[in-house]
């Protein structure tokens, strides 16, 4: 038997089966014909976009108009044309010393309302994360009960509160030993008065302040809060170097939304003072209404108010820088 007769035969492995067939991959152009395209979403938000252009472009490009021409109560009552000034009525309105004193006036009752609502309405929340829960649950629904009040409804009660002969607030205060505010009215004085419409409009903030931090808060990792104690952090220390910078993204929001709301109010004032407010109570809202439908120079009343537009697109582009230093951070 020869060699050639022992030796086993290789085995030969079997054949391996053909791939699947690649699927097709999905380019961006099909993708576009199955979904119909960028048009999807523009049709969608064609209803919202009508409405904005609707109730808000065209009372602006409306603004903006008068604030260029000469318009006045011939011009309402169609006796004259309006009349085309160019920039006089902003040259007018900016070189008026009292135009200057109610902007000063306003962007500081303004940072006032601001700076005490951001404070409260953060020890608030801060406190509610170290309540019982049935205290927590009483908390909000004060909260909410006072947020949900109609602006007039407590402007009302403020002024109830704060008369000069009914005020309970007088007869609190005259309880104190050696004080005697009996008689005391509030609105004798601007800072006074003013003080008091910053009261209220705080009141009105102080809940929504203390709802969103409060939902805020619970997104601290309170891992985070205890490592910082481990290493000997005091209660301020936690909140400077972890619960702050978590909630600076939320603090610089409701700061931004808080200053446009405060730049803009008009209700407190323009009730508190029984429609008529004096000259040291005067704010730019209250300026402007009062230069268009009290002296009947819409003109310069739209003028005012554009330039208070303006201020405001300054403070909102301020928090869009803030808003994307942020984003670039994260």
């Amino acid at each position: 038997m020869s060699a050639a007769d022992t030796t086993a035969p290789a085995k030969v492995p079997p054949a391996r089966p053909a791939p699947p067939p690649t699927p097709p991959v999905k380019t961006r152009s099909s993708t576009r014909r199955l979904t119909g395209g960028a048009a999807v979403p523009w049709a969608l938000l064609a209803p919202c976009l009508l409405i904005l252009a609707v109730v808000l472009g065209y009372p602006l490009v409306r603004l903006v108009t008068l604030s260029f021409q000469e318009f006045g109560q011939s011009q309402l009552w169609g006796f004259k044309p309006a009349e085309s000034v160019g920039i006089d009525n902003f040259s007018k309105v900016l070189g008026d010393s009292e135009f200057w004193t109610v902007v000063v006036r306003t962007v500081v009752f303004a940072a006032a309302c601001v700076v005490f609502t951001m404070v409260i309405g953060m020890a608030i929340a801060l406190l509610l994360q170290r309540v019982s829960g049935w205290v927590k649950m009483l908390v909000n629904i004060a909260l909410v009960a006072s947020w949900g009040m109609p602006i007039i409804v407590a402007t009302t009660v403020f002024k109830w509160l704060f008369d000069s002969d009914y005020g309970i607030f007088n007869a609190l205060l005259s309880k104190l030993p050696g004080v005697d505010m009996i008689g005391h009215n509030w609105f004798a004085s601007g800072p006074e008065g003013l003080a008091v419409i910053t009261l209220l409009v705080v009141w009105g903030a102080v809940p929504f302040v203390v709802i969103t931090l409060s939902a805020g808060l619970t997104q601290v990792p309170k891992e985070l809060e205890e490592a910082a104690r481990l290493d000997g952090a005091d209660a301020w220390g936690v909140f400077r170097y972890v619960t702050l910078p978590i909630l600076k993204p939320i603090i610089v929001m409701l700061t931004t939304l808080s200053v446009i709301w405060d730049m803009g109010v008009f209700p407190q004032v323009f009730v508190m003072r029984n429609g008529h407010p004096e000259a040291e109570f005067q704010l730019l809202t209250t300026y402007s209404y009062d230069r268009a439908f009290v002296v009947n120079d819409y003109a310069q009343g739209s003028a005012i108010a554009l330039l208070t537009v303006l201020l405001l697109l300054g403070v909102i582009g301020v928090y869009m820088r803030q808003m994307l230093k942020i984003g670039e951070v994260e």
